[in-house]
């Protein structure tokens, strides 16, 4: 279910939507989860739209560069989260923590015996009945520049009809890239989540050059949180989404699991759908 019906491209938050019940949602569907440790379980996902980042390879582009959404209310959504035969539901976006509506949500999930994972990029911790933080810090490898283009990784056309827009890492002299680097990583947002939630880290991760900085984001995280991260919690994940790029990036991304002792997750609903809307 698409419920994209308009296209905003200011940041989420702003004054206009702190009057505006309800949450800004994308995509509204039932697949399988397709990463993680839930992997191949059938779920519910809705798709917030808006995020603080802006990850040059992003799989929901629709939700961040090219941000387009419906307003539904909480009861529309809890609604057609009912609607469907599954046990599991995931927020996800852009970033659903943006939102202080999220909590609402997923206290009325809640409520109705939903397990509820939230897909965060670990940059904002909320207080809400989450029994999956799926957190996935983003590396140095995310961030935007002209060298790194996400229309390279855009399909022709975009999910609402319109061309992908010229020139997006270039928009505002580099602001995002600056903006980006600077706030993807928050420590004290990280280990608030990972002490709060049962949580899994999932890093997605292109080759071995990202390994450094993984091994010492979870050295620093490790320094300051008192939640045990054991090498089991950490996930491993290919960069790509299409077939294709997978095809380049899983078996490498797979072997440093290997040998680091961390988890390897699929894209299984890359794998299944290559990168079609609603899965």
């Amino acid at each position: 279910m698409p419920v994209s019906d308009s296209v905003d491209r200011e940041a989420a938050g702003d004054a206009r939507r702190a009057d505006r019940e309800g949450l800004p949602i994308n995509e509204l569907f039932y697949s399988l989860q397709g990463e993680g440790t839930l992997a191949g379980v059938p779920s519910v996902f809705v798709r917030t739209s808006g995020c603080n980042l802006r990850c040059w390879f992003c799989d929901s582009y629709h939700t961040s560069w090219e941000p387009t959404h419906a307003w539904m209310s909480l009861e529309e959504i809890v609604a057609e989260v009912d609607s469907h035969p599954a046990d599991h539901v995931v927020l996800t976006g852009g970033e659903p923590l943006l939102h202080e509506k999220s909590v609402d949500l997923l206290e009325a999930l809640d409520e109705r015996g939903y397990h509820t994972t939230v897909e965060t990029n670990g940059t904002i911790h909320r207080e809400a009945p989450i029994a999956l933080a799926s957190i996935s810090p983003k590396l140095e490898s995310s961030t935007p520049t002209p060298e790194r283009d996400p229309r390279s990784e855009i399909p022709e056309e975009s999910r609402n009809g319109e061309r992908r827009p010229e020139g997006a890492v270039n928009q505002g002299e580099g602001e995002w890239e600056q903006r980006h680097e600077n706030e993807r990583i928050d420590l004290e947002a990280l280990s608030a989540l990972v002490e709060d939630y049962d949580f899994q880290l999932k890093f997605v991760v292109t080759d071995e050059d990202d390994m450094p900085e993984i091994i010492d984001l979870l050295e620093e995280l490790r320094g300051v949180t008192s939640e045990p991260i054991r090498d089991d919690d950490v996930l491993l994940m290919p960069e790509g989404a299409t077939r294709e790029r997978l095809a380049e990036t899983r078996s490498r991304v797979a072997e440093l699991a290997m040998e680091h002792g961390f988890r390897y997750t699929p894209r299984l609903h890359v794998d299944l759908w290559n990168d079609a809307p609603e899965t």
